[in-house]
């Protein structure tokens, strides 16, 4: 299958997780990935490892997303290495929980720094680059704008100001025949969800309860969805917030 043959992708947050798995999936579809990765090199090596082993093509590069520098930087660097870019995929992010008591700026600006900021400079780097012919940009976002959680405000209001920008720049970027649309994933069985003691505990059940599907996803669920707006096969497809969340209410 080549649906992305001769594209050149560059996947925000790939060393693990959803993003990961987006990136081999692009990879899998003929597309050049360049594999961003924020602290973890090893991670994004394995990656890039793994596409290559498999006969595709791939470089990782890093970049704090939180800082507009770096992010102007690794377009740049991408470029040089693989080309133009047709396809952003952004899914770096950060997500913690805290009660409304326990709100600071800081935990506030960590969030939306990375969370807003960092797509926003992306998108925009990302418009500045692509080829006359357009280009595709691919919010990763979440569930929680629809279908909040108790303290996850901060994380899900930096994740709404993303589907808003999405919109927003669906409708800015049209006549430029830019895409812009945002994958609103569910819970998804991720290193993070580990990390957060999620994976086996009651909540996870909890959540599997509420998902018409009965399990919570993968990254290879996602995966297949941003290839698809990815695609030519989405070409009349933008300003839309798809809900990949198997049923979840």
């Amino acid at each position: 299958m080549s649906k992305l043959k001769d594209k050149v992708v560059l996947v925000t947050g790939a060393s693990k997780g959803i993003g990961a798995g987006i990136a081999r999936a692009m990879a899998e579809e003929g597309a050049a990935v360049a594999v961003h990765y924020g602290s973890s090199a090893s991670d994004a090596k394995r990656v890039v490892d793994d596409i290559v082993a498999a006969g595709g093509r791939a470089q990782a590069f890093q970049a704090d997303m939180s800082r507009p520098d770096e992010v102007r930087k690794l377009f740049a660097e991408a470029r040089a290495a693989l080309g133009t870019i047709d396809v952003l995929v952004n899914n770096a992010g950060i997500y913690e929980f805290a009660a409304l008591d326990d709100i600071t700026e800081q935990h506030f600006r960590r969030h939306f720094d990375l969370n807003t900021l960092g797509p926003l400079i992306a998108m925009q780097e990302a418009a500045r680059q692509f080829p006359a012919s357009g280009g595709s940009i691919i919010n990763v976002s979440t569930i929680g704008t629809v279908s909040p959680t108790p303290t996850a405000s901060v994380y899900s209001a930096s994740k709404g100001a993303l589907d808003t920008l999405t919109r927003v720049f669906a409708k800015e970027l049209g006549p430029r025949q830019i895409r812009v649309n945002a994958i609103n994933p569910g819970p998804t069985a991720t290193e993070g969800l580990s990390a957060a003691g999620i994976r086996g505990s009651d909540f996870e059940k909890v959540m599997i309860d509420s998902t018409a599907l009965g399990r919570i996803g993968t990254p290879r669920d996602i995966a297949k969805v941003a290839v698809f707006l990815a695609s030519d096969d989405a070409g009349w497809l933008t300003g839309n917030i798809v809900i990949a969340a198997g049923g979840m209410t």
